[in-house]
């Protein structure tokens, strides 16, 4: 299958084993069902889910405990929504990504780093191409793996051009789909950056971040696909759980 174009989030909240974990796994689940199911009845066409109430976070090798967790989460938004689900392991654990993926019925994972390497709040982050694309090959072959380019709350190497860096992407490290961002969580995605990007790939570009009602139509004569989080959420806070009115604006923007 194809990746849909209209992605929502839906960011869980500390998982048990994080700092902000408060002993109430049932209700981090519930919400997690409830923005899946107001995502989809707003009219979504999938839904990506990632730890992001986990920060600090590891850099690449997640806790068993967190891998464990997302798989409930996971399968618990699939059961609410039914859609195309996918999976992101903050901050990069794309083998973790892949093994939850195997367990459910996710379709797809997202990849902050799968090439090349960055400079983060974790400390470097190097790819793990040639493993992740062994490890699908072996336990799901079928899921599909969006991967950034200069990903967000990152700084590239210096010397390294956005267009070389989505050349290796797209030429070398297994990518199904591309994803662009702004410098961070909920920041515009330099226009630019897209167009230069979407120039340079032969593979679908999605828009990682900042995308709100008022700019995914325009994103999406350029993109792909959209991956929509905090315009969605209640005032427009990335933490707050979706805003039914919200989402269905967006929806009906993109459809414009």
């Amino acid at each position: 299958m194809s990746i849909p174009g209209l992605i929502g989030m839906v960011h869980l909240g500390p998982l048990p084993g994080s700092p902000g974990f408060q002993g109430d796994f049932d209700e981090i689940l519930a919400i997690a069902e409830s923005d899946a199911a107001i995502l989809t009845e707003a009219g979504f066409e999938a839904i990506m889910v990632e730890n992001f109430g986990d920060a600090p976070f590891y850099a690449d090798n997640a806790p068993k405990v967190t891998i464990a967790t997302l798989t409930t989460a996971v399968n618990a938004v699939y059961r609410a929504s039914r859609l195309p689900v996918g999976v992101n392991v903050l901050r990069n654990d794309a083998l973790g990504a892949l093994a939850v993926a195997a367990a459910t019925p996710a379709s797809f994972i997202r990849v902050n780093v799968l090439s090349g390497s960055m400079f983060t709040d974790q400390g470097p982050i190097v790819g793990k191409a040639a493993e992740v694309a062994r490890l699908r090959n072996q336990i799901c072959p079928d899921v599909k793996i969006m991967a950034d380019v200069f990903v967000k709350h990152a700084t590239p190497p210096a010397g390294l051009t956005l267009i070389d860096a989505t050349h290796d992407l797209v030429e070398r490290s297994g990518a199904d789909a591309v994803v662009v961002s702004g410098k961070g969580t909920g920041a515009p995605t330099d226009l630019n950056d897209l167009r230069a990007v979407v120039g340079a790939s032969h593979l679908p570009v999605f828009v990682g971040s900042g995308t709100t009602v008022d700019s995914v139509a325009s994103l999406l004569e350029i993109a792909d696909g959209v991956i929509v989080g905090t315009d969605a959420k209640l005032d427009g806070v990335s933490t707050n759980q979706v805003d039914p009115v919200r989402a269905a604006a967006i929806v009906a923007a993109a459809a414009r």
